[in-house]
Formats: C-alpha cells, structure tokens, sequence
C-alpha cells in the first residue's frame, strides 16, 4: 500500500492506494468519532462490494446503514440527492455521521455534496471503485450534481476525511468504463507530466489489460499530480484549472448529447483532441505533438471524433462552464506537452477548431 498526503492544513488528509483495502478497518480511523455510518452505493457496486465494506466498517463497532441510488450519470440530479437527505432524516443522523461514498465519480460527487449539505457539513470517506474515480474524482473535494443546463455547476467544496483506492475493485470494470478513466490518467500526463505520457505510451497494452502493477503507478501517479495542485489551490483560483484540459468541450458533448450517452471520461478524451487542436492552432504545440496524443486517446479506445452539433451549439454549451467570466470562455491549453495553462481565446480560432475536428 502507498500512502498519499493532501496537505490543506487542518483539512489534510490521507490516499490510501492498494489491493483489498476495503476490508482493513484501519484505514478508516476517521470513523472512530463517528455515531453512525452510511454507505452510499448504487445498483451496480452494492452487490459487488457493500457487504465486504459493511462488515470492515461494523469491526469499529458503529451502526452502518446502506443507501443504493441508481446507477449512472443521468441519475446525477437533485431527485436522487434528495433519497441520501431522505435516508439520513428518517433514520435519524446527526452531525456527527461520517457518509462513505462506495462507487464512482457519480456517487462520490453526489455523497460528498450531501455530506456538504447535511446540517451544513458532515465528514464523509471516498472509497472509489472506477478508474475515472480513483486517478480524480476523489481528489480535491469537488462535489455536485448536474442541471440540465450544465454539467456539475451545482456543488460545493467539501473534502473528504479520506481516500480508499482499493485496486482490486478495478478488475470488476467493464473495459468501457476502464478505457474512461484511462482518459483521466493521460490528462494528467498532457498537462503535468510529459514523462508520465511517455511511460503511458508504451504501456498502452498494460493499461488496457488491467495489470495490478501498471494500473498502480497510474493511479499512484495521477493521485500525486493532482494532489499537489489541489495542495496549491484548493478552490480552482488558478493552477487547478489546468486538470480541466478537455473539460469545457466534453461537457458540451455530455450536455448536448444528453447525460449518460457518452462516460464522462470518453467525452474527455475526445475533448482533449479538441483541446489539442485548438493549442496547435494557438502555435503552442505542434501538428506531430497534436497527432502524437490524438494516437494516444484512440489507442485506449476512447472516441476521437466529436459528435457533429454545429459550431453554434457548441459555443452555446461551452458559455455553461464554471471557467467563463464575464461571458468569456477561458479554455485549458497546452503550452507544451506535459504543462498546460487558462487562456482567453478568439472565437474566431475556436470555430477553425471546431470545424477541423469535424464538430461543426
């Protein structure tokens, strides 16, 4: 097991990144204070794993309730929030009840934006059981739910008491949902770390295969990259915006496709081409450069071809991104492989880039 610190003084807290973590009842020393502890799942990762959790957490000798919502990103809403607030009244939690978030990026936004919410704050545990899960979305304390207007514009920040990265839970994945958190893992390289995107390049068959021993430095690596820069800039003023690399023209493609056609992580990949040719086309990176990671994305079997919206459209989903002030869209580009930066860019170039992919 590899041990991790997000460093956010009093708000610190552990990663913990291994096999078969979630039956070590140590790891969740954050519990011991606790007066209950609910597990918040859904359809598919409960017969998987909630049991397993269930008798690790009952060792601490506290009650342990379930919650399984549906499963999937079209569920990601204010209805299904409102089963965890139901849950939690009915059966009387109080603010010191600690939520674990046992599933992927949909459960563990959702658990997180509940504990936020909850008499105005109560501790929660991410156990992610993705990919997409374990290398991002667990990190950093971003929590929320979609509106039909916007992918995750409702949230707040609220950071977990921990990180349980249980490997073993990978080998339970579909190849599709795999191959969407390998979107996030490359991201990281692209923006961060060109070594790392080189050490992913020939590890490409690995990857896809689910070696233990591969999928732990990939994981490892990513949770280190992203943890440093959430350390830096816990609320997204600055730095953090480069992990959204992607984001704004994959949230157009979630949003304009409807939530749940694509995984969040294909449409990431597939934004990342775009954010690619758009930084080509900005001078910062060259056409080989621009191919190069375009090869990389398809080679996860992630789409790279974006759905044909128009180009108006898209300009009109991507004004719905947290990045845009005062009507203006700030996009992550890459300044060079391995180093992103925010920029203001004219529409004028954006639309060359959204005809080039074949958006428009």
């Amino acid at each position: 097991m590899k041990t991790l610190e997000v460093d956010l003084g009093n708000r610190s807290y552990p990663i913990h990144i291994g096999t078969n973590l979630i039956d070590q009842p140590e790891l969740f020393r954050a519990c011991e204070k606790a007066t209950s502890l609910y597990i918040v799942t859904n359809t598919t990762v409960a017969p998987l794993y909630a049991d397993r959790l269930t008798k690790t957490l009952e060792k601490l000798g506290k009650p342990v309730r379930r919650i399984v919502l549906p499963d999937g990103e079209v569920y990601k809403d204010w209805k299904n929030l409102q089963l965890i607030f139901d849950d939690l009244l009915k059966h009387g939690a109080d603010r010191q009840t600690m939520l674990i978030a046992l599933g992927g990026g949909v459960i563990g936004d959702m658990t997180g934006f509940a504990a936020a919410s909850f008499m105005r704050g109560i501790r929660f545990i991410q156990v992610p059981t993705t990919l997409l899960a374990q290398v991002d979305s667990s990190v950093g304390g971003k929590t929320g739910i979609n509106h039909p207007l916007g992918k995750n514009m409702i949230g707040a920040f609220h950071q977990p008491a921990a990180v349980i990265a249980d490997l073993n839970t990978l080998k339970t994945l579909p190849a599709r949902e795999l191959s969407a958190g390998l979107a996030e893992v490359i991201k990281h390289g692209a923006i961060a770390d060109a070594e790392f995107l080189n050490w992913i390049e020939a590890n490409t068959s690995a990857l896809l295969a689910c070696d233990t021993n591969a999928m732990a430095h990939a994981v490892l690596r990513s949770c280190e990259i992203k943890s440093a820069v959430v350390s830096a800039d816990e609320r997204e003023g600055g730095v953090r915006a480069t992990l959204n690399f992607g984001h704004t023209f994959g949230h157009a493609i979630e949003a304009g496709m409807g939530y749940g056609e694509w995984l969040h992580g294909e449409a990431v990949g597939c934004g990342m081409v775009m954010g690619a040719e758009l930084s080509h086309r900005l001078g910062q990176i060259s056409k080989s450069e621009f191919e190069r990671l375009s090869k990389i994305i398809h080679a996860m079997n992630l789409p790279i071809q974006p759905p044909k919206f128009g180009a108006k459209r898209y300009m009109e989903l991507m004004q719905v991104d947290k990045k845009t002030e005062g009507g203006q869209i700030r996009y992550v580009v890459l300044e060079k492989m391995g180093k992103a930066q925010i920029k203001s860019v004219p529409d004028a170039q954006v639309l060359e880039t959204l005809v080039a992919t074949g958006a428009a």
